[in-house]
This record gives C-alpha cells, structure tokens and sequence, in this order.
C-alpha cells in the first residue's frame, strides 16, 4: 500500500498507526523491524521523522490463518448438556483464539471438553457471546447448530438476562439509574470504545449495591451487548470501574484488570424451552476488596 504524506509529522511508527485505522503502533514497529516499510524508495526505521511530501510504502505480511485447536485445560463448568454449556470463565481467559492470542483460549479448552454438532466456526465454535479478556464470569455456549440460532436469537431479542458486579470510583447520590447512550470506536484512541453520536444504541441498567469511602459496588444489567459496554458508560458517568486499565485513572485498585464480573446469566433452553438462570460468585482477588473496601482500607494506587 503507499502512503503520500501531505500534512503529517513525526515518528514513522506513530504516523503509520494514525493513518492506517486497523493498525496498532506496535504493529507498525514490527512491521519496520522486519523492513517491510520505505520512505521514499529507502528501507527506514521507526524513529523517522515524516516530512509533508514523503512517499511511504508498506508491504504487509500474508497473515498466518488462525485455527483453534483442542488444549486441555481445567474449565469451571456451571452446567452442561447435550444442546448447551455454561461456563464461568477466569480473569485473564481469552474467549475465543485472535492475532496475539492464538491459543490458551476458552475456545481452545472446550473444543478439548466437548464435540460441536453443526457448527462450522473453526474460531469461535458455539460462541454467541463474549465478555473481555480481564472480566470473569458467566458464558453461554451452544454445542449444536440448532442451539447457536436459539441463543443467538434471544441475544438479538434482549430475553436473557446477564447481570454483573462491579467495584466502581465514587460514591453516587442516586440508588439507581440507566445509561442510554449509543457506543462506538473512539474517535481519539481506536483501542477505546466511546459515547458516540453515530454509535449504536447501549443500554445498561444500575443499581447501586454498597458504599465506601471512596468506591461503589454496582449491579449493572445489560440490555444490550456492545464491546466494553460497562466499562464504557460507567466511565461516562463518571464512575469508571475500578482496576480498568483503559477507561479507570492512573490511581485505582490494583489488580489484574477491571474488577468487573458477570454474576448472573439466564436464558430459555434451546431445546426443553425450560428458563435457566445461574449465578456466581465472583473471583477471589474481587471478594476480597470488598472486604478490605468495608473494613476502610484504602488499596488505591498508581498503578500504571
């Protein structure tokens, strides 16, 4: 691909990753180590300043196609049958296999569990929904084709339920409340999801559960899914949950990521029809800062 820079400057690297939207800047780094890119018709480095007039050309290496494979793995298994599995994932587990993470997965795990009837997603086999790398809890998983178009169905209706817990900054002069506000990519950080005008509408309902000193334990029930959707309106009002290391401040709960858990998930059996619902409990870095968030010691700091 080539590149005419008319207005930009500064660090090759920083520049490839502001003009090209689905490239990280680390991305561009690597893709200089390995000379894959030249400011006019010379290889050139990362630290290269762009002039206005520079013709860059880049030539991206031929992506190496991703297959899950079957890892066994311990997997918190919540209940199982023929047509469904709930699973409560950890803290730190990847859903399903992608660039940077190409095994260790969930996926990976199940497809050394179980057999998928019908279904011919070699990534995401039976994922109807997911929940980021660093918030634990509940999933949902259809084994057969028949139980992905069910499940994947009452998502797109809203029917099922998914409620979270969250350690959230600040204390709030209401008991509860919705956030209506349409999400999409953000228009300063592209890793960032953002309230956007031309977004796609969110709605996540509030309720607040317990106060500190300083933080707030929230109910959050979703009525939509979109990508970091709590993470997101909380911090829009606010509120951004504790330990989030793109959308909290510097100075928060130190941990593994966001203190953010889906406890709660319910839906209709794809095949008996019968309403299911299970909670758990969340993770035990989550129980206990609330113990130490109620007995009033203070575990803010900088941690990034």
């Amino acid at each position: 691909m080539k590149l005419t820079i008319t207005t930009q400057s500064g660090r090759l690297d920083k520049v490839l990753s502001t003009m090209l939207p689905d490239v990280t800047r680390s991305q561009a780094q690597k893709w200089l180590e390995r000379n894959l890119v030249t400011v006019n018709e010379t290889v050139a480095v990362a630290k290269y300043k762009v002039q206005p007039g520079d013709m860059i050309v880049v030539t991206p290496p031929v992506p190496t196609p991703l297959a899950a494979v079957p890892e066994a793995m311990p997997l918190a298994i919540v209940y199982e049958d023929d047509a469904v599995i709930v699973v409560n994932k950890p803290q730190g587990m990847v859903v399903h296999p992608a660039p940077g993470h190409p095994d260790h997965t969930l996926v990976n795990g199940l497809l050394a569990h179980t057999t998928f009837s019908g279904i011919n997603d070699v990534l995401r086999p039976g994922i109807v929904h997911r929940i980021d790398k660093d918030t634990s809890g509940l999933l949902m998983v259809a084994k057969t084709a028949q139980a992905q178009v069910s499940l994947a169905a009452q998502l797109k209706a809203k029917t099922n339920l998914r409620e979270y817990l969250a350690i959230v900054h600040g204390t709030f002069n209401e008991t509860a409340g919705t956030i209506d506000a349409p999400l999409g990519r953000s228009p300063k950080d592209r890793k960032k999801q953002a309230v956007v005008a031309d977004g796609r509408r969110a709605v996540t309902h509030f309720q607040v559960l317990a106060t500190y000193n300083h933080y707030s334990l929230v109910k959050c029930v979703l009525d939509t899914g979109r990508t970091h959707q709590i993470r997101v309106h909380m911090a829009y009002i606010h509120h951004p949950v504790a330990g989030d290391p793109l959308y909290a401040p510097a100075r928060t709960l130190p941990g593994a990521g966001q203190y953010l858990h889906a406890a709660t998930l319910g839906f209709t059996h794809p095949v008996s029809e019968a309403a299911l619902a299970f909670t758990v409990a969340p993770p035990a870095n989550f129980a206990q800062m609330l113990i130490d968030l109620q007995q009033g010691i203070d575990k803010t700091r900088v941690v990034r």
